[in-house]
């Protein structure tokens, strides 16, 4: 399994700070973020060698299943 930030979303954010930055505001006005769309993946085909069985809810909140 591998959970990590939705890339796509932390590079708009990113880019509409700069945006603001490039539009003439401080640094210090900008207010701080923090993650908030993570990423799932899960790989059943590791999972199945390890002897693992993985929960259905995790399986049906999972963004990528690897098989």
């Amino acid at each position: 399994m591998s959970c990590g930030l939705e890339l796509a979303h932390s590079f708009r954010t990113a880019a509409a700070n700069i945006n603001r930055i490039i539009e003439g505001w401080k640094t210090g006005q900008l207010t701080r973020t923090e993650p908030t769309k993570f990423y799932l993946a899960v790989n059943l085909n590791t999972a199945k060698a390890l002897g693992l069985t993985i929960p259905k809810t995790l399986l049906t909140t999972a963004d990528e299943l690897i098989e």
